[in-house]
C-alpha cells in the first residue's frame, strides 16, 4: 500500500464541492504525476490547475469526464478505469463523458507521443483514492465510527458490524468533507479493474451508428464547405473564375480565404500547413459543393521551387555523404576504430514521404459570430487550435469554444489543426455555421507527410569480430531521423552520429512513432548484417551489446534501460523458440525502444509463388502495468500490421511539386490477405508504472520483416517501400 500526498497548502490541486442535486464532484489534475513522498517545492505550479471531474450521483452512478482526445487508442476507456480502480466502484456503474477544451480546468488535452496513460497514471489513481477516502470519512461521520473500521467494495461502504451503504447514500455529505492531506493507493496485486479486459465505452454507439465523429456533426442552418488548394507544393493562387459554380443549385458562395497568422503573432507548432491561401465552395450539401468544386476555374502560379522526388533523393544523397560541421554525439575515437578495422560494413537506407490516411478525412464544424467562436471536430491538439483561432479570427481566446469529437483515426495527422482554422475562417467570412469536409484527394495531396529520410550506417569490426566502432549519418526533410542517445549508443566504445536537415516546401509532420518508424527497422536490419559479418547469431549479437551497456556503458546520456531492452529480446527468443528450423519458414528478429516502452518481434515468413507471406509474428512488450489487456493487444497488432503495410507498399512521390498519389487506387496499403495469419503477444509483468503503447508496436516490425525477407531470398532490402526494391513483391 502506498501513501500519496494530495494537498500542498494553498496550492492544492484537489477541490471538492457538493452538487446541487446531492452527490459529489472532485476535480483533479491529469498531469499531477506526483510520486509518494514528494514535497510541495518539488511540484511544478502548472500541476495545480483543476482539470477534470469525477461525479458521484445519489443513485451510486459515477460519471468520469475524459478530457483527452480519443483517436482510437482507447484512452476514453483506460483513463476512467484507473480512476474507478482506486475509487473501488463497480465498472458497470461508471459513465464516461468526453470533455471539451478547458485550459483552466484541464492540462495536456493532447493525443500524441503515447503519453496519455503514462502522464496521468499517478494523478488519476490519486483522484479515485481521494474520492474513496472522502466517502469513507462521510460514512464514519454518519455512523459515528472510526474510519479504520470501514472498508469499500464495488461502490459499497461496509462497517465491521455488518451494516453497509452505497456511495450514493453518502455522496452529498462526502462533497462537503475536507480533502485529506494524503491518501492510500492500492497495491497493484489488489487491482480488480486494471489488468482486466474492458470493452470500449463507445462501442455500442459506434456499432449502432450514433453520432460520435466529426462528420456526424449536424446543426440547424449549417452549410457545407469544401476547399481547393494548389495542385503542387510551391504554387499560389493567380486567378479565380467561380461564376459557373455559383450558379449551380444549392451553392451559397465561392470565396478565397487565408489562414495566415497576423504579423507579429506567434505560430503554434501545430500550424504546419503548406497551403494557407485557399478557395472555398460553400453550399447546402456535401454533394452540391463537391459538384460545384469541379466547375470552379482556378489558375495557379509558381511561388517557389517545384520539387520532385528525384530532387529529394539527390539532395538527401548529397547530405549523407557530407561530413557535419559538428557531431551530434561522439564517444571514443571512431576515426581510429575504422582505421584499424579488420572489416567495415556500410549500408545506406531510404524511406519516402508517407501520407497518414485515417479513414475519416479531415473535417471540422465552425460557427463564428461577432462575439464568439464555436468549433467542433476531430483534433489531437485542441489547445493549440484555440490559440491559433484566436489570432486568426481576431478575438480573445476565452471566446473560443472547442469541443472534441471521437476521431476516425489520427496517426499524427490531426496534430495539425489547419482544417479547423479553415472552417472557422470560412464561417466568419460567410456569416453562417459551416462544416468543412475534405475529400480523400484533398487530404492526401495537402501534405503534412511523414518526411523522406536517408541514413548511412558504418560498422568497424576488429580481427576478433568484435564491434569496435559505429558511425551513423542521417538526413531527412525537416530534420534528421537519428536519435543520438538511443541504442546502440552506450554499447559501442567508439561511436559517432552526424545529422543533416533538408529544407523542403513539402510540409512534413509526425507520423505514427515519428522517426522511430524508420530508424527501428533499418537499425535492426543493419545489426543483422553486422552479426552475419561477425559470424554470430543476431539475437546473441544484440545481447552481447546489451551486456556491454549494462556492465560497462559508454557515455552518460543513454536514454534506455539495457536490462529491460534485453528482457523483451530474451522473452521473444523463448516464446518463438528461436533457433528451431522449420522447412520453408524464414525468420527475422527486431527489438526497439521508443515512447518509454520496449518491443521485440520475431517474424516467420514463407514464400508463396515467389511472393512473401507473413505466417506469424511473436511480440514481447515491456510497457509496465497493462491497464486494459484487450486494448493493449489491439494496439500492438494494429501497429505491426500498419508497419508491415507501409514499409512494404506505401509511398508519396512528386512530379514538379505535385503528389502523384491522391487516393487508394494509386497509394498502396496492406490488404487483408497480406496481414499476418497469426500474432502472438506477450507482456512483461514487472509492476512498473505504465508507459507508451499506441506507437511502440509499429517501429520494430519493418526490421524483423527485412531480416526475414533476406533469409528467404538471399537479398537485402534497403529502400522503402520494399515492393520497389530488389524484388517484385506485389
Amino acid at each position: 500500500m502506498t501513501l500519496i500526498k494530495t494537498t500542498y497548502d494553498r496550492r492544492s490541486f484537489m477541490k471538492a464541492s457538493a452538487l446541487g442535486g446531492g452527490g459529489m464532484m472532485i476535480g483533479f489534475s491529469w498531469l499531477a504525476s506526483c510520486k509518494p513522498g514528494d514535497k510541495a517545492s518539488d511540484i511544478p505550479k502548472e500541476w495545480f490547475n483543476v482539470n477534470a471531474y469525477l461525479k458521484i450521483e445519489k443513485n451510486g452512478m459515477v460519471t468520469i469526464m475524459s478530457p483527452n482526445p480519443e483517436i482510437g487508442q482507447n484512452v476514453k476507456t483506460a483513463m476512467p478505469m484507473i480512476v474507478a480502480e482506486e475509487l473501488d466502484v463497480d465498472w458497470k456503474n461508471v459513465i464516461v463523458e468526453q470533455a471539451g477544451l478547458n485550459t483552466r480546468d484541464y492540462t495536456r488535452q493532447l493525443a500524441g507521443g503515447s503519453q496519455s496513460i503514462r502522464q496521468g497514471w499517478q494523478s488519476l489513481r490519486m483522484a479515485g483514492a481521494t474520492a474513496r477516502r472522502m466517502l469513507l470519512e462521510a460514512a464514519a461521520k454518519e455512523w459515528s465510527v472510526p474510519v479504520s473500521e470501514l472498508t469499500t467494495d464495488a461502490g459499497t461502504i461496509k462497517h465491521s458490524s455488518g451494516k453497509s451503504m452505497g456511495y450514493g447514500d453518502v455522496a452529498s455529505v462526502a462533497g462537503t468533507m475536507t480533502v485529506p492531506e494524503e491518501v492510500e493507493l492500492k497495491d497493484p496485486k489488489d487491482f480488480k479493474i486494471i489488468g482486466t479486459p474492458v470493452g470500449n465505452v463507445d462501442a455500442p454507439k459506434i456499432v449502432t451508428g450514433e453520432p460520435l465523429f466529426g462528420l456526424d456533426v449536424d446543426r440547424e442552418g449549417m452549410l457545407t464547405a469544401v476547399i481547393i488548394h494548389p495542385p503542387a507544393f510551391g504554387m499560389k493562387l493567380k486567378s479565380l473564375d467561380a461564376a459557373a459554380a455559383k450558379a449551380m443549385p444549392g451553392i451559397k458562395d465561392v470565396i478565397t480565404i487565408s489562414t495566415e497568422v497576423p504579423e507579429g503573432a506567434e505560430y503554434q507548432w501545430s500550424d504546419t500547413n503548406a497551403f494557407r491561401e485557399l478557395v472555398a465552395v460553400v453550399g447546402n450539401s456535401t454533394w452540391q459543393v463537391m459538384k460545384a468544386k469541379k466547375a470552379v476555374n482556378v489558375t495557379w502560379e509558381p511561388d517557389s521551387n517545384l520539387e520532385s522526388s528525384l530532387d529529394h533523393e539527390v539532395r538527401l544523397t548529397a547530405l549523407v555523404k557530407k561530413k557535419a560541421k559538428e557531431a551530434s554525439r561522439k564517444d571514443g575515437n571512431p576515426t581510429l576504430a575504422f582505421k584499424n578495422a579488420a572489416q567495415v560494413v556500410e549500408r545506406t537506407y531510404t524511406a519516402p514521404f508517407l501520407a497518414h490516411n485515417p479513414m475519416e478525412p479531415m473535417n471540422f464544424f465552425a460557427n463564428v459570430t461577432k462575439d464568439r467562436a464555436e468549433l467542433v471536430g476531430p483534433t489531437q491538439t485542441p489547445e493549440f487550435m484555440s490559440k491559433t483561432a484566436a489570432v486568426v479570427l481576431g478575438m480573445p481566446e476565452d471566446k473560443i469554444d472547442i469541443m472534441m469529437t471521437r476521431m476516425g483515426g489520427g496517426f499524427g495527422r490531426r496534430l495539425y489543426g489547419h482544417f479547423g482554422i479553415e472552417a472557422a475562417v470560412i464561417s466568419q467570412k460567410i456569416g453562417a455555421p459551416v462544416k468543412l469536409v475534405y475529400s480523400r484527394e484533398d487530404d492526401m495531396t495537402q501534405g503534412t507527410y511523414r518526411p523522406a529520410y536517408k541514413v548511412t550506417y558504418r560498422a568497424a569490426l576488429d580481427k576478433n569480430n568484435k564491434l569496435t566502432g559505429l558511425h551513423i549519418r542521417g538526413a531527412g526533410a525537416h530534420g534528421s531521423p537519428v536519435f543520438k542517445d538511443r541504442f546502440p549508443a552506450g554499447a559501442v566504445d567508439n561511436y559517432l552520429v552526424e545529422d543533416h536537415t533538408l529544407e523542403s516546401n513539402i510540409s512534413g509532420g509526425a507520423w505514427r512513432a515519428p522517426r522511430s518508424n524508420f530508424m527501428a527497422g533499418i537499425e535492426s536490419a543493419f545489426l543483422d548484417e553486422v552479426a552475419e559479418a561477425a559470424g554470430k547469431d543476431p539475437i546473441d549479437f544484440r545481447l552481447e551489446l546489451f551486456d556491454k551497456a549494462i556492465n560497462d556503458p559508454v557515455g552518460e546520456k543513454n536514454d534506455y534501460d539495457p536490462a529491460r531492452y534485453a528482457g523483451v529480446l530474451k522473452m521473444v527468443k523463448e516464446k518463438a523458440n528461436w533457433g528451431a528450423n522449420t522447412p520453408g519458414v524464414h525468420r527475422g528478429v527486431s527489438v526497439y525502444y521508443c515512447h518509454n516502452s520496449y518491443v521485440a518481434q520475431v517474424v516467420d515468413l514463407v514464400m508463396d509463388n515467389d511472393k512473401p507471406k507473413v505466417k506469424k509474428v511473436w511480440c514481447a512488450v515491456d510497457c509496465g502495468i497493462v491497464v486494459n489487456p484487450s486494448n493493449a493487444r489491439n494496439q500492438i497488432e494494429g501497429g505491426l500490421i500498419d508497419g508491415i503495410g507501409h514499409s512494404m507498399y506505401s509511398a508519396i512521390t512528386f512530379k514538379d511539386g505535385q503528389p502523384e498519389q491522391s487516393n487508394f487506387n494509386n497509394y498502396r496499403l496492406i490488404r487483408h490477405s497480406e496481414a499476418p495469419l497469426e500474432i502472438e503477444t506477450h507482456f512483461v509483468d514487472n509492476g512498473i508504472d505504465p508507459t507508451g503503447l499506441g506507437e511502440p508496436g509499429l517501429p520494430p516490425i519493418s526490421g524483423a520483416l527485412m531480416n526475414a525477407l533476406a533469409n528467404a531470398t538471399g537479398k537485402r532490402m534497403y529502400n522503402q517501400p520494399f515492393v520497389n526494391d530488389a524484388l517484385v513483391l506485389g
